[in-house]
């Protein structure tokens, strides 16, 4: 017999289950497993295996399968073996499933005096288990109550269709009997990987040391044992999800530049591919970490940018972010294309310890990008943008004047990209103290500079037409 213990709900606790059970299935050796595990919470699992089987139609389990499994993409292939049908057992074998299954039957109580030891045990049909077991004993009513005596409960079997493990059954028609190798191919959720980055940067060299890590997460209810395992840096397309929740981006763009330039990654399709060096056992419920990036040396920059949005006056200073800007290129860069993950940065204190200054997320990055990424409000670089006039020359014309007041309280002077942004409309900058680059027709920034435990300002004057 195998025996459970259960802490349940209401009113059955501390109950002991006691069952008896037998499994049969096609006998199966040499088995390896491959997993393709890609970014939209979607894996591919191919699963060789060698099975045994006799001549004729027959049915063939394959245990260890995703406890998410989807059945409609599995796919089964052997030599002289033909599918006729598939079933997927998921109801899996529990102390409180064995219950509810047992509903209508009989079983037998066995109580433990807990003085004496004694043991005496009852016939009892199960009448109920919602939120609790209700049993007919002879002629009275009884409710399995949490009253801290050892109860067991015995059943004969297990029922037919209650499996210990997620259970793929297959119904084979085989032209010839004997030993062949077989490959069950099925898509699953639950076995997923994200990309996390950790950035060590170096204030005095304006270096940057990278390292990339992929975080593999498990909860398929199965363990993939000594897997070769492929990540695939992309979400193809996926008609089971439906329309998918996507949260609103950011509005600080990070990817300054797109690149352009090819690596040595191997592709598929539009994805690229991230194959772990070594096959890897990705258990149940588990997190794994593995790394795929170790860069050191980067040249890198660290700089403050402020955006104001359209022509808004603030009655305060306001901080500026603290930016750090580096290149993924072949050249003076990380040399790779970046999964989407989140960057930690990190830099060594007075006492030589590294200490974390902020986070930021990167999409889907091709190499020789610039990258631009925030980690943060900065303390001691402020700027306070005040509208000094606005005029209406028009019906639909309007004269705006800008002033923008810069500090900086740090002991070295700091460069500042100063963004005016949401200049919608027909919007012209018609004077400034200091000449602006428009990035975009929304966008225009000036480069300033500000001294050490010093200010500057930049007035400007905008011109807008509706």
């Amino acid at each position: 017999m195998l025996r459970f213990q259960i802490a349940a709900v209401a009113v059955v606790a501390a109950t002991t289950w006691v069952v008896s059970c037998a499994s049969a299935g096609a006998a199966e050796s040499g088995r390896t497993l491959a997993v393709t595990i890609y970014n939209n919470d979607l894996s591919l699992v191919q699963d060789r295996r060698d099975i045994d089987v006799a001549a004729g139609r027959q049915r063939i389990e394959f245990q260890d399968v995703s406890g998410k499994i989807r059945p409609e993409t599995v796919s089964l292939g052997a030599p002289d073996l033909g599918v006729v049908e598939q079933n997927f057992d998921f109801d899996l074998l529990t102390p409180a499933k064995l219950m509810e299954k047992a509903v209508g039957k009989t079983v037998t109580i066995v109580r433990t005096n807990p003085a004496t030891g004694a043991e005496t045990r009852e016939t009892a049909e199960v009448l109920a288990t919602n939120g609790g077991a209700v049993l007919k004993i002879g002629q009275r009513i009884e409710v399995l109550r949490d009253d801290g005596l050892p109860v067991r409960v015995i059943f004969e079997k297990v029922p037919d269709n209650l499996r210990a493990r997620p259970t793929l059954s297959v119904i084979v028609d085989a032209r010839r009997g004997g030993a062949r190798p077989a490959t069950l191919s099925y898509l699953t959720p639950g076995l997923g990987w994200r990309a996390d980055y950790v950035a060590s940067y170096d204030e005095a060299a304006s270096k940057l040391d990278v390292q990339g890590w992929v975080t593999l997460t498990n909860t398929t209810g199965t363990t993939f044992e000594n897997a070769e395992t492929v990540l695939v840096a992309g979400s193809p397309g996926d008609e089971n999800q439906g329309a998918v929740y996507q949260p609103w981006r950011q509005s600080r763009p990070t990817l300054v530049k797109a690149g352009v330039e090819s690596g040595g990654r191997e592709r598929l399709g539009d994805f690229y591919l991230y194959p772990l060096a070594e096959r890897t056992t990705i258990a149940n419920q588990q997190t794994k970490q593995v790394s795929f990036l170790d860069v050191h040396g980067v040249p890198a920059e660290h700089a403050y940018e402020y955006r104001n949005g359209w022509l808004q006056t603030s009655d305060e200073p306001q901080s500026a972010k603290s930016v750090y800007r580096f290149s993924t290129g072949s050249t003076a860069g990380l040399g790779d294309q970046l999964p989407a993950g989140v960057l930690r940065f990190y830099m060594r204190d007075r006492r030589g310890d590294p200490q974390f200054i902020g986070e930021s997320r990167i999409d889907h990055t091709p190499m020789g990008s610039t990258l631009s990424l925030s980690t943060g409000d900065a303390f001691d670089v402020k700027v306070k943008p005040v509208q000094t006039a606005r005029e209406q020359e028009g019906l639909f014309r309007w004269k705006t004047a800008m002033r923008y007041t810069l500090t900086n309280a740090m002991p070295h002077p700091v460069t500042v990209d100063l963004l005016q942004d949401g200049l919608v409309g027909d919007t012209r900058i018609v004077t400034e103290s200091q000449k602006s680059e428009r990035r975009s027709a929304d966008v225009a920034v000036w480069k300033v500079s500000v001294p050490a435990n010093g200010e500057a300002h930049v007035t400007a004057t905008f011109d807008t037409r509706f």
